[in-house]
Protein backbone atom coordinates (compact mmCIF):
# COMPACT_ATOMS: atom_id res chain seq x y z
CA UNK A 1 0.00 0.00 0.00
CA UNK A 2 1.52 3.36 -0.63
CA UNK A 3 2.16 5.91 2.04
CA UNK A 4 0.72 9.58 2.32
CA UNK A 5 3.80 11.53 3.20
CA UNK A 6 2.96 15.41 4.49
CA UNK A 7 6.27 16.92 3.32
CA UNK A 8 6.08 21.16 3.75
CA UNK A 9 7.95 23.84 5.19
CA UNK A 10 7.01 24.90 8.43
CA UNK A 11 8.01 27.85 10.77
CA UNK A 12 9.52 26.93 14.67
CA UNK A 13 6.26 28.31 15.57
CA UNK A 14 4.03 26.00 13.77
CA UNK A 15 3.10 27.83 10.71
CA UNK A 16 3.58 27.09 6.76
CA UNK A 17 2.43 29.92 5.70
CA UNK A 18 1.54 33.55 6.50
CA UNK A 19 -2.02 34.91 7.30
CA UNK A 20 -2.64 36.20 3.85
CA UNK A 21 -1.28 32.33 2.60
CA UNK A 22 2.26 33.78 0.93
CA UNK A 23 5.35 31.96 2.12
CA UNK A 24 8.34 33.99 0.68
CA UNK A 25 10.00 34.61 4.13
CA UNK A 26 11.10 30.76 4.18
CA UNK A 27 14.93 31.12 3.26
CA UNK A 28 15.46 29.21 0.07
CA UNK A 29 19.24 28.61 0.95
CA UNK A 30 21.39 26.72 -1.93
CA UNK A 31 22.10 24.31 0.63
CA UNK A 32 18.91 23.65 0.85
CA UNK A 33 18.04 23.86 -2.64
CA UNK A 34 20.58 20.85 -2.83
CA UNK A 35 19.16 18.71 -0.60
CA UNK A 36 16.03 18.73 -2.29
CA UNK A 37 17.51 18.42 -5.37
CA UNK A 38 19.18 15.40 -4.03
CA UNK A 39 16.00 13.61 -1.94
CA UNK A 40 12.84 15.41 -2.72
CA UNK A 41 13.24 16.22 -6.77
CA UNK A 42 10.04 15.16 -7.71
CA UNK A 43 8.81 18.22 -4.93
CA UNK A 44 10.03 20.40 -7.31
CA UNK A 45 7.37 22.41 -9.66
CA UNK A 46 8.17 21.01 -12.98
CA UNK A 47 8.91 24.44 -14.77
CA UNK A 48 11.68 24.96 -11.48
CA UNK A 49 13.08 21.43 -12.55
CA UNK A 50 13.89 22.93 -15.97
CA UNK A 51 15.55 26.03 -15.12
CA UNK A 52 17.41 23.67 -12.29
CA UNK A 53 18.13 20.73 -14.70
CA UNK A 54 16.93 18.47 -12.74
CA UNK A 55 16.15 15.41 -14.41
CA UNK A 56 15.78 12.96 -11.77
CA UNK A 57 12.53 11.75 -11.34
CA UNK A 58 13.12 10.77 -7.77
CA UNK A 59 11.61 7.91 -6.14
CA UNK A 60 9.43 8.66 -3.13
CA UNK A 61 6.26 10.30 -4.76
CA UNK A 62 4.51 9.70 -8.43
CA UNK A 63 1.32 11.51 -6.56
CA UNK A 64 0.95 15.09 -5.42
CA UNK A 65 -2.28 16.11 -3.57
CA UNK A 66 -2.92 19.52 -2.55
CA UNK A 67 -5.70 22.17 -1.53
CA UNK A 68 -7.20 24.63 -3.74
CA UNK A 69 -4.57 27.31 -1.95
CA UNK A 70 -1.77 25.52 -2.81
CA UNK A 71 -3.18 25.47 -6.47
CA UNK A 72 -3.71 28.36 -6.45
CA UNK A 73 -0.09 30.50 -7.24
CA UNK A 74 0.46 28.36 -10.34
CA UNK A 75 -3.09 29.46 -11.51
CA UNK A 76 -2.23 32.87 -10.84
CA UNK A 77 1.24 31.94 -12.87
CA UNK A 78 -0.72 30.96 -15.39
CA UNK A 79 0.80 27.54 -14.84
CA UNK A 80 -2.70 24.87 -14.93
CA UNK A 81 0.16 21.68 -14.43
CA UNK A 82 2.77 22.91 -11.94
CA UNK A 83 3.70 19.66 -11.09
CA UNK A 84 3.52 17.57 -14.74
CA UNK A 85 5.70 14.87 -14.28
CA UNK A 86 3.25 14.01 -11.33
CA UNK A 87 -0.22 12.39 -11.26
CA UNK A 88 -1.75 15.52 -10.03
CA UNK A 89 -4.94 15.89 -7.47
CA UNK A 90 -6.81 19.19 -5.90
CA UNK A 91 -9.17 19.05 -3.40
CA UNK A 92 -11.93 21.71 -3.99
CA UNK A 93 -15.39 22.49 -3.92
CA UNK A 94 -14.84 26.25 -6.33
CA UNK A 95 -12.60 24.74 -8.90
CA UNK A 96 -13.65 23.79 -12.17
CA UNK A 97 -13.23 20.14 -13.12
CA UNK A 98 -11.79 20.63 -16.25
CA UNK A 99 -9.04 23.15 -15.53
CA UNK A 100 -5.75 21.30 -16.84
CA UNK A 101 -6.78 17.91 -18.40
CA UNK A 102 -3.60 16.73 -16.24
CA UNK A 103 -5.28 17.90 -13.07
CA UNK A 104 -7.76 15.94 -11.08
CA UNK A 105 -10.22 17.40 -8.95
CA UNK A 106 -11.86 16.08 -6.04
CA UNK A 107 -14.12 17.01 -3.75
CA UNK A 108 -13.71 14.83 -0.62
CA UNK A 109 -10.11 14.55 0.30
CA UNK A 110 -10.42 11.16 2.64
CA UNK A 111 -12.02 9.30 -0.60
CA UNK A 112 -8.92 10.36 -2.81
CA UNK A 113 -6.07 9.60 -0.85
CA UNK A 114 -7.34 6.04 0.17
CA UNK A 115 -7.79 5.05 -3.48
CA UNK A 116 -4.86 6.52 -4.26
CA UNK A 117 -3.22 4.61 -1.33
CA UNK A 118 -4.77 1.47 -3.05
CA UNK A 119 -3.46 2.16 -6.55
CA UNK A 120 -0.29 0.56 -7.21
CA UNK A 121 2.66 3.29 -7.50
CA UNK A 122 5.08 5.14 -5.60
CA UNK A 123 4.08 7.14 -2.57
CA UNK A 124 1.34 10.08 -2.39
CA UNK A 125 2.39 13.67 -1.31
CA UNK A 126 0.26 15.81 0.48
CA UNK A 127 1.85 19.27 -0.32
CA UNK A 128 -0.85 21.41 1.19
CA UNK A 129 -2.01 23.11 3.35
CA UNK A 130 -3.16 23.12 7.06
CA UNK A 131 -7.03 22.58 6.26
CA UNK A 132 -6.53 20.00 4.28
CA UNK A 133 -3.54 17.85 6.37
CA UNK A 134 -6.34 18.32 9.25
CA UNK A 135 -9.06 16.12 7.35
CA UNK A 136 -6.47 13.91 6.38
CA UNK A 137 -4.97 13.81 9.70
CA UNK A 138 -5.70 10.16 10.02
CA UNK A 139 -4.52 8.94 6.98
CA UNK A 140 -1.06 10.14 7.27
CA UNK A 141 1.27 8.38 7.18
CA UNK A 142 5.01 9.96 7.23
CA UNK A 143 5.66 13.65 8.15
CA UNK A 144 8.53 15.36 7.01
CA UNK A 145 8.76 18.57 8.32
CA UNK A 146 11.47 21.43 6.99
CA UNK A 147 11.68 23.78 10.15
CA UNK A 148 12.79 26.76 9.12
CA UNK A 149 14.51 29.41 11.69
CA UNK A 150 12.18 31.38 11.83
CA UNK A 151 9.03 32.95 14.15
CA UNK A 152 5.83 33.87 11.75
CA UNK A 153 3.55 35.07 15.37
CA UNK A 154 0.45 34.34 13.03
CA UNK A 155 -0.25 32.24 10.02
CA UNK A 156 -1.88 29.41 8.70
CA UNK A 157 -0.88 26.39 11.12
CA UNK A 158 0.93 22.76 10.03
CA UNK A 159 -2.79 21.26 11.01
CA UNK A 160 -6.06 23.29 10.70
CA UNK A 161 -9.18 22.07 13.01
CA UNK A 162 -9.52 18.38 11.60
CA UNK A 163 -6.43 17.51 13.51
CA UNK A 164 -8.11 18.23 17.11
CA UNK A 165 -6.98 15.04 18.59
CA UNK A 166 -3.41 13.82 19.42
CA UNK A 167 -1.99 11.38 17.14
CA UNK A 168 1.76 9.80 18.03
CA UNK A 169 4.34 10.07 15.35
CA UNK A 170 8.05 8.17 15.72
CA UNK A 171 10.84 10.36 14.75
CA UNK A 172 12.82 8.55 12.11
CA UNK A 173 15.80 10.87 10.89
CA UNK A 174 16.81 14.36 11.70
CA UNK A 175 18.96 16.39 9.40
CA UNK A 176 20.17 20.40 10.01
CA UNK A 177 21.07 21.84 6.41
CA UNK A 178 23.60 24.76 6.64
CA UNK A 179 22.12 27.78 7.24
CA UNK A 180 20.03 26.30 10.18
CA UNK A 181 16.74 24.46 8.24
CA UNK A 182 16.37 21.46 10.09
CA UNK A 183 14.10 18.68 8.47
CA UNK A 184 12.84 15.85 10.23
CA UNK A 185 10.71 12.47 9.14
CA UNK A 186 8.64 11.62 11.30
CA UNK A 187 6.36 8.33 11.09
CA UNK A 188 3.15 7.05 12.35
CA UNK A 189 3.38 5.50 15.63
CA UNK A 190 1.87 1.95 15.57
Amino acid sequence: MRALTYYVGVTLDGFIAAPDGSYDFFPVTEPLLEFIAQEFPETLPTHVRGQLQITDPGTRFDAVVMGRATYEPALQAQITSPYAHLDQHVVSTTLPADVDPAVHVSRDPVQLVRRLKGEPGDGVWLAGGGALAGALLDEIDVLVLKRYPIVLGAGIPLFGAGAAKARPFDVVDERTISGGTRVSTYTRAT
